[in-house]
């Protein structure tokens, strides 16, 4: 019976790790970020700076980490090689005030969640 507990226990908290996202919060030096995963390789968060502050911080970044695949302002997607990895990075305008920020990196086929909370930390700070 305690042997079956346990391995109840086990299975719960497997399935707990590797069932998705986990909530997540950023702080950076402009204070508290909101920003969760909402995947095993994405961070994403709102924000109330604007799309085109962003979009400006976020090439001006790409351009000095890596080298730059795909760019498109209008759709707001990005595609970046850097550090062994590739990272995708769409702005999405929610409101007129509102700005979502998606960030992506993958490093061999494999989640490089690091990488990504550290690009889109330093989008959002280099933003004005």
């Amino acid at each position: 019976m305690r042997r079956r507990i346990i391995h109840l226990l086990l299975a719960c908290a497997l399935l707990i790790s590797v069932s998705g996202c986990a909530p997540l919060i950023i702080g950076g030096a402009v204070g508290a970020l909101g920003a969760y995963a909402v995947s095993k390789d994405t961070i994403q968060g709102e924000t109330d700076k604007s799309y085109e502050s962003l979009w400006e911080s976020a090439i001006y970044l790409c351009r000095a980490r890596g080298i730059i695949r795909s760019e498109d302002m209008t759709s707001g997607r990005i595609e970046l090689n850097t550090e062994s990895s590739r990272v995708w990075i769409r702005l999405i305008r929610v409101t007129r005030s509102t700005v979502r920020l998606r960030v992506s990196a993958r490093k061999f086929h494999f989640p490089n969640m690091a990488l990504a909370q550290d690009i889109y930390v330093k989008i959002i700070e280099g933003a004005r």
